[in-house]
């Protein structure tokens, strides 16, 4: 505890009995607790929020890099003239051409 000791923490509630006296000694401890309560409750909730918002950006990085690449926007096909071949049909066979 902040390198205090026993020795050490009984001299200073000795100066603080001798300081303040028997009647505000009480007071003063019971007032000197509820602050050092209060500053961890504090310090907990900050924490909390640290960590919560460390998820939320390990989260969001995480889904960035499991996103698939971008897909490139299809070429632009150039028209061609139109042939003198029809198409094929499914099914039906095609003859072939220069025969007769």
């Amino acid at each position: 505890m902040f390198g205090v000791g026993m020795p050490e923490l009984i001299v200073i509630l000795v100066i603080a009995l001798i300081v303040l006296g028997p009647k505000r000694l009480p007071e003063v401890a019971r007032t000197l607790g509820k602050a050092m309560a209060e500053f961890r409750r504090q310090s907990s909730e900050i924490m909390d929020e640290f960590q919560a918002q460390a998820r939320l950006d390990e989260d969001a990085e995480r889904r960035a890099r499991t996103r698939p690449a971008p897909v490139p926007p299809p070429a632009t096909v150039q028209s061609t003239p139109p042939t003198s071949v029809e198409p094929e049909t499914p099914g039906v066979p095609r003859e072939p051409i220069g025969r007769a």
